[in-house]
């Protein structure tokens, strides 16, 4: 039987214009047609859902992952998460056996493919917002932790596709997400989920003026971002940074090479569609590089930019916070999509999920 492929359902309330399921495919034993079928659905449904995958290996993971761009074969984050000083240090362990491939989530698990003992921490937005909710609300409510795209930003391409497997799943509770921006906005999402967003809503959101600058204008992100912003506190919404100089200078990261700087267009172009996305990393923003060649270096006035053309696509009716079920494996165009981790989990809660992304092979092609 040949896949067949159906739009996600959209929660209550909501406005999302992307998403699919699907269904009859084989995943261990993937024909070239069914891979054709999964690639156009991702490319024009931004993110896909296969269920019950609870048998899938790390190696058909990786295989899938790496079919997306077969030039590329080395995890999308490189050696940032050997850095003790990179936010993203403790939030990832390696399959001895598959090294593309990430375990994550929380609690602890025994043993896990060739792991064993660990202790698994899911990113609490305390550790990383200036100002979190407090400890007495933390059962019932929570924030976008870091909307982001899945790239190491420095040296290597950002990846095309990530694709994440649900091994284990608390279930049952929910959270009331809260943007805590003045906005009175809230969202209710199910414990641990993963919220995405559309790069081409957010994009198409933007008046004709902010199109055509866009457009135009790239953005310089700064050398290893995941340490040189690791002092710094985030903004309630998880999208981007407050600039209070607490960024580390050049000569306290590890050295620079400056061709491995990465400038990237902010916007992006849909490989199969054709369509533009807005894809930019807020929280590792360092300086917009405009059309008549002059740069915006001021770093409070970059990220005030950014946000501005970024935080109306992430308003609630915008986001789809998934629904996490073990078995689930999703795969999202990181080309095309932004996400954030979400939840706050309580005593005895395990979640317990493979993350796979490759650096792609080249850099993301612009709209010009």
């Amino acid at each position: 039987m040949a896949p067949t492929v159906h739009p996600l359902t959209p929660p209550p309330g909501s406005d999302i214009d992307f998403g699919a399921v699907v269904d009859n495919v084989d995943l261990e034993n993937l024909t070239d047609d069914d891979f054709s079928t999964i690639h156009d659905a991702l490319y024009k449904h931004l993110v896909v859902v296969v269920k019950n995958q609870q048998h899938l290996t790390p190696r058909a993971q990786y295989e899938l992952t790496r079919r997306f761009d077969p030039s590329a074969s080395s995890y999308g984050h490189g050696k940032t998460i050997d850095a003790k000083r990179s936010i993203l240090h403790p939030d990832l362990k390696t399959v001895p056996h598959q090294p593309q491939v990430q375990v994550i989530g929380h609690g602890h698990v025994a043993s896990y493919e060739g792991l064993t003992d660990i202790q698994l921490k899911h990113p609490h937005h305390r550790t990383f917002h200036r100002d979190p909710i407090p400890d007495a609300e933390d059962h019932d409510f929570t924030r976008f932790y870091r909307w982001h795209i899945d790239a190491a930003l420095y040296e290597l391409h950002p990846p095309r596709v990530t694709t994440l497997l649900a091994v284990r799943v608390p279930r049952g509770r929910r959270q009331t997400l809260r943007y805590d921006d003045g906005s009175n906005e809230t969202l209710d999402v199910p414990l641990g989920t993963t919220a995405f967003v559309s790069g081409e809503r957010m994009y198409n959101r933007l008046s004709a003026e902010d199109k055509e600058f866009v457009r135009t204008s790239r953005i310089e992100y700064a050398p290893h971002p995941y340490i040189w912003m690791s002092p710094a506190r985030a903004l309630p919404t998880g999208l981007g940074l407050y600039s209070e100089d607490r960024e580390l200078a050049p000569s306290d990261l590890p050295p620079i090479d400056p061709a491995k700087i990465q400038i990237l267009p902010m916007l992006w172009k849909n490989p199969v569609t054709g369509h533009p996305a807005l894809q930019i990393h807020p929280s590792a923003v360092r300086k917009i590089h405009l059309k008549d060649g002059s740069v915006i270096d001021d770093l409070k006035q970059v990220r005030d930019i950014v946000y501005r053309l970024q935080r109306p696509a992430i308003s609630p009716q915008y986001v789809y916070p998934h629904d996490w079920e073990e078995g689930d494996l999703v795969l999202f165009h990181n080309r095309g999509v932004l996400h954030s981790v979400v939840g706050a989990f309580g005593e005895g809660e395990v979640r317990l999920f493979r993350q796979c992304n490759l650096a792609a092979g080249e850099a993301p092609a612009g709209m010009e």
